[in-house]
């Protein structure tokens, strides 16, 4: 019999949504929590019930363990899912639970606290026989001991917050004179992400990959792996890229990483979902980096390929009822690749994003983890991850094939996204032949992010077209025939355009004072599609009219469109500029990184602000003296004026 009837889930987004699809089809009710900027979110509108718990930020909201336990109370919920993210990992809240007499659907608090630290996590599994990476992970956290015991380490060293996760509090430093600047920035990212500034060093094992091993364990005392994830394509120690199988990754290697992982749950009398993550060398040779003690964000592609719902499994381990498999039944089938779709700007170094979907029109060809629809918004307090891409297949090959088409096809509208970005990871050599480790995107990052000058121009001249077409839809066969001069920015670049009208839908295109290119208008069905031919080529393009601006997807990209017609041209007298530091993008100040009045040079940092869950140092535009314009704490608008930098 079931242990419990109703299920509390204790986080937001895809997460909740993808609980809430196994706990109903298993027969539970289930109960969100929000915050005010999530009383509209479609986790809130899934839900059998919805509890608000507090304001915006995580702290107010989501880590606040007394009002989710209150909200399991009062609402009849028995269990609590921690999803994977906020409270996760987190024991004080397992023992709260534990304390309410609420059913936590993960490991026990005292597994989580083992694990937890990352410290201490290495001395158990040095002592359970797993290999770890050679490093310190002593209570002395003065500056002076951690640089001495960096250099008897050796270069170049990795800077790890104990309670840290997701790359925050991370830092890989490759000289003694870069250490003490890097371990502050490290210090202060972890004390702010998970109030605990301490940190442990390991050598850094250079280019590695990424391989973690699914476990799990019931209270009957059978404990499986379900085989491996490669996750080495990552940028600042954040997943990209999850696969299943590693492509590095043998038999005979999958049998000794997974008796390892196994034998490391059993050291700590492991229950439920948990993932051992390591690094894997060319030569085959692995080191445990941390245990993730909760299901993974990359969970879906080892269901891809083992034909078993995780979920699923949490609960019935939860319900006391043992895992319905051995060892003996796993079997790996097929490929599965998943990517991460973030709301953030690589072409702008991947400043975070946040805003309102203007449309939102998912692969049907994919499966597809989100919590997004038409008019969604997307809060700038939370991760810039916004849904998870999945392809499976018979061979990687054809993952990876049916993840670009997917990923081409999908409409993201009203916010910058890595789109572009992943479709370029999965189709690049290294990554299509296997052997893309952890430091792939570093290095191949201007590929990654090289403009195609075909797709931007013919972008370009279907921005045109649409400014041409305005609101009428297809053009009437009586309209005039004269020229007619645009200027527009799209993406933030300048365009100008002379468009002359051939009538049937035609046009003639002259953009930037190139040659006129013909563009003929096929279809406009209504629902947003367009259908255009250019140079005899014919296209598809997706398109939503807002009050200031035309948003439009084309050839798998994201476009934004102004009318810059009727507005007057700027001049360019030389001068330096107005000094004005505005926010890149929507956050919290965190820290003031001058005083009022200081004299600054151009380059100097100024103002931190926190989007996201990442640290963002905006600099002095120029030399002068500094006026500040926010206070710590401050909730600050993109393009907000922080800074003023005067002449001194």
């Amino acid at each position: 019999m079931s242990a419990f009837h109703k299920i509390l889930i204790a986080n937001r987004g895809e997460i909740a949504m993808r609980v809430m699809r196994t706990a109903r089809a298993m027969g539970y009710r289930t109960v969100a929590v929000y915050s005010s900027a999530d009383a509209d979110a479609e986790h809130v509108r899934q839900a059998d019930q919805a509890v608000w718990i507090g304001e915006s930020l995580p702290a107010q909201s989501y880590l606040n363990i007394a009002a989710i336990i209150e909200a399991a109370r009062t609402n009849g919920a028995d269990a609590v899912h921690p999803g994977y993210g906020f409270l996760a990992e987190n024991a004080a809240f397992a023992q709260a639970c534990r304390d309410a007499g609420l059913v936590f659907i993960g490991p026990s608090p005292e597994a989580i606290r083992a694990m937890g630290d990352k410290a201490g996590a290495k001395r158990l599994m040095q002592a359970a026989g797993v290999p770890c990476i050679p490093g310190y992970q002593g209570e002395d956290q003065g500056t002076e001991k951690l640089a001495a015991e960096a250099a008897r380490i050796g270069w170049p060293v990795m800077i790890k917050a104990t309670a840290g996760g997701g790359g925050r509090g991370m830092r890989l430093v490759t000289s003694a004179d870069d250490f003490t600047g890097q371990l502050h920035s490290a210090q202060s990212e972890a004390l702010n992400a998970f109030g605990d500034a301490t940190v442990i060093l390991e050598r850094a094992i250079v280019a590695p990959r990424h391989v973690e091993v699914q476990v799990f364990a019931d209270r009957h005392g059978n404990t499986i792996h379900l085989g491996e994830r490669d996750c080495s394509v990552q940028r600042r120690h954040q997943k990209v890229v999850e696969e299943a199988p590693s492509p590095a990754v043998s038999d005979a290697l999958r049998e000794r990483m997974g008796a390892t992982a196994v034998a490391a749950a059993k050291a700590i009398a492991y229950e439920g979902a948990g993932t051992l993550e390591f690094l894997l060398d060319a030569e085959g040779q692995y080191w445990f980096m941390e245990m993730n003690t909760r299901l993974q964000v990359e969970h879906p592609v080892t269901e891809a390929v083992t034909g078993l719902d995780l979920v699923e499994l949490q609960l019935r381990v939860a319900a006391c009822e043992p895992l319905p498999l051995t060892q003996q039944d796993v079997r790996i089938t097929g490929h599965a690749i998943e990517v991460r779709l973030c709301a953030e700007d690589p072409r702008q170094g991947f400043m975070p994003q946040s805003g309102t979907l203007a449309a939102w029109r998912p692969s049907a060809a994919l499966r597809t983890e989100h919590a997004l629809r038409d008019g969604a918004a997307v809060p700038p307090f939370y991760d810039s991850m916004i849904a998870k891409l999945v392809a499976h297949g018979r061979t990687r090959e054809e993952a990876r094939h049916r993840l670009i088409a997917g990923l081409q096809d999908t409409v993201t509208l009203g916010i910058s996204t890595n789109q572009q970005l992943l479709q370029r990871v999965l189709s690049h050599d290294v990554f299509a032949s296997g052997a893309a480790t952890t430091a792939f995107i570093g290095d191949h990052l201007n590929a990654l992010l090289a403009a195609d000058a075909e797709d931007e121009t013919r972008a370009a001249l279907l921005a045109a077209l649409l400014l041409q077409l305005g609101d009428r839809g297809w053009p009437s066969p009586l309209a005039h025939t004269l020229p007619n001069a645009l200027r527009f920015a799209l993406d933030g670049t300048a365009h100008a355009a002379r468009v002359t009208p051939r009538g049937a839908g035609r046009f003639d295109i002259a953009l930037n004072n190139d040659a006129p290119v013909q563009l003929a208008l096929l279809a406009l069905p209504g629902d947003g599609s367009l259908r255009f031919s250019c140079g005899g080529l014919s296209e598809q393009a997706f398109v939503v009219r807002q009050p200031d601006r035309v948003d439009f997807h084309f050839r798998g990209q994201s476009f934004q469109l102004e009318n810059l017609t009727h507005v007057a041209v700027p001049r360019t007298d030389g001068t330096a500029g107005d000094g004005l530091l505005r926010a890149s993008m929507n956050g919290r100040v965190i820290a003031l990184l001058v005083a009022e009045g200081d004299a600054v040079t151009a380059g100097q940092p100024l103002v931190t602000l926190e989007a996201m869950k990442m640290e963002h140092v905006h600099c002095a535009p120029r030399a002068g003296r500094v006026a500040l314009h926010v206070a710590v704490g401050a909730q600050v608008a993109a393009r907000h004026v922080v800074a003023q930098v005067a002449d001194a």
